[in-house]
């Protein structure tokens, strides 16, 4: 697939990844805040909306073409272009909690669809890729009604508790875009 941004970084702060997307404005918001943290945008299709040009326009994303947005054919066209080293599981079906994950930069943080996560079989490539403690929750109170948060702050908490993280070790959190 094409690379969806004529902005492309060398050294992304992270790498967030969105496996099948389902609601545009979160798509659109999580794309502001990697543009924002000199983050890297994957997407992996199949999707349910348009990412075209004229779809953004009419969405009203101007800033788009500054975000660093890699589109994927599917999970295997990913993995084979990637080769992601570090990556970690964002889901409701964990127990580790975020920050007890050692964020590094170049991490690839992983999200699934607003209406049920990931399925089993990436829960499944995940544990045995990465190890089980790569699955990680973000906390939140016990109640039924409070089933998950929006994906948007879901890997808004995420990309900023890198950040915080890289910055508590002395690293410059955003690296420098290429020219």
């Amino acid at each position: 697939m094409t690379d969806g941004s004529s902005t492309s970084l060398a050294d992304p702060t992270l790498n967030v990844v969105l496996f099948q997307p389902q609601i545009p404005n979160n798509t659109g918001n999580i794309g502001r805040t990697c543009m924002t943290t000199r983050c890297r945008l994957h997407i992996i299709h199949p999707i349910s909306f348009s990412m075209d040009e004229k779809a953004r326009r009419r969405a009203g994303l101007d800033y788009w073409h500054l975000v660093d947005c890699r589109e994927h054919a599917s999970w295997a066209a990913f993995v084979e272009h990637e080769r992601p080293r570090r990556l970690w599981l964002y889901t409701t079906r964990a127990t580790r909690v975020h920050w007890e994950a050692d964020l590094h930069r170049g991490d690839y943080l992983l999200f699934g669809q607003e209406n049920g996560g990931v399925p089993e079989w990436l829960h499944d490539w995940v544990a045995a890729t990465h190890g089980a403690q790569a699955r990680l929750t973000l906390p939140m109170i016990d109640d039924p009604q409070a089933r998950s948060l929006n994906l948007a702050t879901a890997a808004a908490c995420a990309i900023f508790e890198g950040v915080r993280q890289m910055h508590a070790r002395g690293e410059p959190p955003f690296p420098r875009a290429s020219a």
